[in-house]
């Protein structure tokens, strides 16, 4: 069986998702480890309680972030996993880390990509008047949240909407969407090939496979 490996910076909600997700059969590849670089992560007795091995990394306890991701990626070697999943993972990671799992490490990013990379998505999107938000599942490269995306899924902006309401239309989206490309990397259905997403041998465009 595939064996993934999460990284993790706080509630992990998309990682109960794919625990979820693996315990019902609809993934099909088993977590086998749980990386954190904040110990007091609740994603870690999310790990725990599912009898996943859960590990905290102290940044400050490193030299600089090279040394750190070094540490890290040498301690994600030790499972040796078929897939690194980034489930809202905060650090920024050096291009060593990345090359190192090149082809086998996606993230999920909350807006309809190539908009809004980095951080504070929503409220980007409430406060330029969007009408529409979203997330998107890409492959990690070197450049931040602008991997091949493979999947998005889009949710409305009513008029009147808090943070607080486009984040959870957002986050409900993501725990379907991220099992399910997980899954097809999983079953070799899903590849990264020339910079690119390739689902079931065809060339995804840059949106992905859109999912509304």
């Amino acid at each position: 069986m595939k064996k993934i490996v999460v990284l993790i910076s706080g509630q992990g909600s998309n990682l109960q998702a794919l625990i979820d997700a693996c315990q019902q059969g609809q993934i099909s590849a088993k977590i086998v480890a749980v990386f954190s670089n904040k110990a007091q992560a609740y994603g870690l007795q999310r790990a725990k309680a599912a009898g996943i091995a859960a590990h905290a990394l102290d940044a400050n306890a490193y030299q600089d972030r090279a040394a750190f991701d070094a540490a890290l990626a040498d301690a994600i070697d030790q499972y040796q996993p078929d897939l690194v999943v980034l489930a809202g993972y905060m650090r920024i990671l050096n291009p060593p880390f990345v090359q190192r799992y090149a082809g086998r490490m996606l993230n999920i990013h909350p807006s309809l990509l190539p908009k809004y990379p980095g951080l504070h998505t929503h409220r980007q999107a409430i406060d330029n008047g969007d009408s529409e938000h979203g997330t998107s599942v890409h492959f990690v490269t070197e450049q931040l949240d602008g991997g091949p995306v493979i999947l998005q899924a889009k949710v409305p902006i009513f008029p009147g909407d808090e943070e607080d309401d486009v984040i959870a239309r957002v986050q409900a989206q993501e725990h379907t969407l991220y099992p399910l490309v997980v899954n097809w990397f999983v079953t070799g259905r899903l590849v990264m090939r020339e910079n690119a997403a390739w689902l079931d041998g065809e060339h995804l465009p840059a949106p992905g496979h859109a999912a509304d």
